[in-house]
């Protein structure tokens, strides 16, 4: 009797913590993005959305950080556009502002030299009441790799310097203006890559996952002062930089992408922004839950697969 009444304690305890996990995952993804609970009015942060990408491999004419330039131009914001190349700059710039009537402002910066750009950046924002700051800069590996067989000797410092020193100079130049306007939006794009096992991109996965502790402790430093920060973590979307031509419901065009993680600003703080990359990685932590030796070698099969194609294609 006194075992039927444990079992039954016990089985109300995981159905309890199955439904509370059910629910929170319907209303964080479902109910509450398309409700708009506690939703940021994005208009509302300041006149400016400023916009730091650079897609090192194809430039910054495509991917998550024109589509948000789009998207937030298209509900009236002004945008700051800041890349490598500034011809790539001037026509992106130039087709947003036919299409929306906003004005666009850019500055040509290689956020793989840490030495001048950022006194440059922070003397060509000064003044500016910059509502949102998107930190997109991101620079990856060619191609799945072993730590000791990456080649280039500058890679790994040039990613350092693209996904870590960036995120952090650029917060510090903007954050201070949104601290006295007592408002502003910061999304800093990091990747799946830093909530799952990576192997063969180490260096990139250890440096989205800084992005994603500076963004944590970063929120709570400054939410008393009126200002959001999310960290964005998604997985594949359909661009040049990820090699993926045609869009697919696992990996996105970007403005589809963008479109629905905008609806978790002020939602969610850590967040894929996608429900499908919120389920992709939701399966690979209930692996590892179950064998990690078997969720690791499922990754690092998939990941030497994607190594020996590009290998092919280098040698052809």
């Amino acid at each position: 009797m006194e075992k039927d009444k444990i079992g039954l304690v016990c089985t109300f305890i995981v159905g309890f913590q199955f439904v509370r996990f059910l629910f929170r995952i319907i209303y964080e993804n479902f109910l509450a993005t398309n409700l708009q609970i506690n939703a940021v009015n994005l208009k509302d942060t300041g006149k400016w959305a400023a916009f730091f990408y650079f897609l090192v491999i194809t430039g910054a004419t495509d991917g998550i950080g024109k589509a948000y330039a789009e998207l937030l131009a298209k509900r009236g914001l002004h945008i700051i556009l800041i890349s490598r190349t500034q011809s790539k700059l001037d026509a992106v710039a130039k087709e947003i502002e036919a299409k929306y009537n906003v004005e666009i402002k850019t500055i040509s910066a290689d956020f793989t030299d840490t030495t001048h750009i950022y006194k440059e950046i922070d003397k060509q924002l000064t003044g500016l009441d910059i509502g949102i700051l998107v930190n997109n800069v991101g620079m990856s590996y060619p191609h799945p790799e072993y730590f000791l067989d990456v080649k280039n000797e500058e890679m790994y410092q040039n990613i350092i310097n693209c996904n870590i020193f960036s995120v952090t100079n650029m917060c510090k130049i903007v954050m201070p203006g949104m601290v006295e306007r007592r408002r502003g939006v910061v999304v800093n794009i990091s990747s799946t890559a830093s909530q799952i096992p990576s192997p063969l991109l180490t260096v990139y996965s250890a440096s989205k996952s800084y992005v994603r502790k500076f963004s944590a402790d970063l929120a709570d430093e400054y939410s008393k002062y009126g200002i959001t920060i999310q960290c964005l973590l998604p997985g594949y979307v359909a661009t040049n930089m990820s090699k993926i031509r045609s869009s697919t419901w696992m990996a996105p065009h970007p403005l589809k992408y963008v479109e629905e993680a905008m609806k978790f600003i002020g939602i969610k703080e850590d967040t894929t922004g996608y429900f499908p990359h919120s389920l992709m990685v939701g399966v690979v932590h209930f692996l590892d839950s179950i064998s990690p030796k078997l969720s690791r070698w499922l990754i690092t099969r998939t990941m030497l697969n994607i190594r020996a194609r590009a290998l092919r294609r280098a040698v052809h």
